[in-house]
């Protein structure tokens, strides 16, 4: 009974559709080892990467994963987006980031889009301070084109 009720709300809520499926207890623990200021921030990215989701024609539902230790987000519904990870920085208390596959020309693109508005971290990574105010429209658009990375390349392939 418990289990057809959650599917009915996936159903009928987008934002849970997309997380529909995906509670992983290892994620939770990962989530749960981080510092209070840093987890608050590492939470707050995750929901801007379902939300995100959600609201990006063709990404459909992310899982919700660990790679190398890192809560990670795949589109394996639709295969439309290259792999979002997310972690702290621990080599600096304060600082978490972003990381994106760093055979694909993401960080790149967001370099070229977003100058001044994050740092980086070499081709792999946005870089991310936990005091500072970060730039929600700019973090949501890159986090947009991750997910749809490989959906992108496909049409831009048909288009030629």
């Amino acid at each position: 009974m418990k289990t057809a009720s959650k599917k009915a709300i996936g159903r009928k809520n987008p934002a849970r559709a997309a997380r529909a499926g995906n509670s992983d207890p290892a994620v939770d623990a990962v989530f749960n080892a981080y510092p209070k200021p840093i987890k608050a921030k590492l939470l707050a990215l995750r929901r801007l990467i379902f939300d995100t989701a959600t609201t990006t024609m063709g990404v459909g539902a992310l899982q919700e994963t660990l790679k190398w230790g890192q809560p990670s987000y795949l589109t394996t519904e639709t295969k439309s987006g290259s792999t979002i990870r997310i972690d702290r920085i621990k080599s600096a208390a304060d600082q978490y980031a972003v990381y994106f596959h760093c055979q694909t020309d993401l960080v790149e693109t967001f370099r070229e889009l977003y100058p001044t508005e994050f740092s980086y971290g070499g081709n792999r990574s946005i870089l991310l301070n936990a005091d500072d105010d970060v730039s929600e429209p700019a973090l949501r658009h890159c986090v947009a084109l991750a997910l749809t990375y490989h959906q992108n390349k496909r049409k831009a392939a048909r288009a030629k």
